[in-house]
């Protein structure tokens, strides 16, 4: 399993009704301070970020895979949208 098929498996249980993981480690290559982990844009929509503050969503995505960064997770990109925000 390569690292973008393991953090959509890990999100599985906020039940996203979207869920859209970009890498863009390419676009990053050679940056100072990257020891080779990874660059992802994520974007996520699910009914459990309902009345919860962007703190704690990031929170909440940030726990699931808290054992990937800094190493083979150099810089995540989160936008969480609470499904009943949606237009």
């Amino acid at each position: 399993m390569n690292m973008q098929q393991e953090i959509i498996q890990r999100l599985q249980f906020l039940d996203p009704v979207i869920l859209n993981l970009t890498d863009e480690s390419a676009q990053h290559a050679g940056h100072k301070g990257n020891g080779g982990g990874s660059h992802f844009k994520l974007k996520i929509v699910s009914s459990h970020f309902s009345g919860k503050s962007q703190i704690m969503r990031h929170r909440l995505i940030y726990q699931s895979l808290s054992d990937l960064m800094p190493h083979k997770i150099h810089a995540l990109s989160i936008e969480a949208i609470a499904q009943d925000e949606l237009r």
